[in-house]
Parts: structure tokens; C-alpha cells; sequence
């Protein structure tokens, strides 16, 4: 039997992490997303996973910057509102391949993957927990900006970490 589950927003996150001027890493995070999953099993192993982010949620802490990203010279989110993951694969080896598509550039990636159980909760809903993570390159997805710092380096890194923390809630 198929079981829905949708995400609990109010128990989960979407983190990124990237490298500014070489030397420290600065992290920002998407308030507004939505999550599916359906399974037909509590391991998940053939499990289909969908999310989608707002890019206009993008929240570093710094206005002036969360407004850069959201420009043309990076999410162009006027354009591409959206940001999205669809699984190919279940969770297979502590992992899950799909499709992730940013500017309308879809690209396969794997997240590595923690699954912490299936249990119920005290108003008997079936809740399952994960932290996902992974790397992409954000050049590939066309988010090509940058500058270069005095010494020659990057002002902002190529490669970005995403972390999500995730809870679902079964819809049986």
C-alpha cells in the first residue's frame, strides 16, 4: 500500500553553506518550501521524494545580500521562482539520487542521507525523520557571479553544501 508523506514545516530546514573570500563560510537558508514523499514501505527504499523551494525566501541575515541572490547575477528569481529536487532512486545505501533543477538547468545529484526511523507520536501520527546532505557545483546551474578577492581568490566559493533536515508526517 502507497503512503503519503508530507512535510512538517514546522520541524524541518534547508540550510546552505558556501565559501566567501576563501576563508570563511557563510550560510543561508530557505524559509518557504514544500516536501512530499510516497512509499510504499517504512524503509523507503522505493520511495519517491519531491521537493521545492521559494527562491524569494532566501534568508542569509543580511538584506542587501539575500536581494544580490535573488538577482539575475544569481537565482534570477523574478524569472525562476523555484527551485526543485524529484528522486530517481529510493533510499539505496544511505542515499538518494535525483534530479535537482535550478534556473531550469536539471542536473542528477545524490544527497547522502541519515534516516533517523519511523515512530508515532503522542496524537498518534506516523512521523519519519532524515538529514540529507550533499554538494553541488553552483556554476553548473548557471549561478556564475563572482569577483576576485586582492590575492586572486573567489569571493564567493563554487561549491555549495546543502543540508536538510527534514521531518514527514504519514497521511494514511
Amino acid at each position: 500500500m502507497m503512503t503519503q508523506w508530507t512535510i512538517d514545516n514546522s520541524h524541518s530546514e534547508v540550510f546552505f553553506k558556501v565559501k566567501h573570500m576563501v576563508i570563511s563560510t557563510v550560510t543561508g537558508e530557505f524559509t518557504s518550501f514544500k516536501s512530499s514523499i510516497v512509499s510504499e514501505t517504512d524503509d523507503f527504499t522505493n520511495a519517491k521524494f519531491e521537493f521545492s523551494a521559494d527562491i524569494n525566501s532566501i534568508n542569509t541575515k543580511i538584506t542587501d545580500r539575500d536581494n544580490h541572490l535573488k538577482s539575475a547575477d544569481f537565482f534570477d528569481a523574478e524569472q525562476y521562482p523555484t527551485l526543485s529536487f524529484h528522486s530517481t532512486s529510493g533510499l539505496q545505501n544511505n542515499s538518494i539520487k535525483g534530479n535537482l533543477t535550478i534556473k531550469n538547468v536539471t542536473k542528477e545529484i545524490t544527497l547522502d542521507v541519515d534516516f533517523g526511523g519511523v515512530i508515532n507520536d503522542p496524537w498518534n501520527n506516523q512521523r519519519a525523520g532524515f538529514e540529507m546532505t550533499g554538494k553541488i557545483s553552483r556554476k553548473e546551474f548557471g549561478l556564475t557571479w563572482n569577483q576576485l578577492t586582492e590575492a586572486g581568490g573567489m569571493v564567493v566559493g563554487d561549491t555549495v553544501k546543502l543540508i536538510i533536515n527534514a521531518e514527514y508526517i504519514s497521511q494514511k
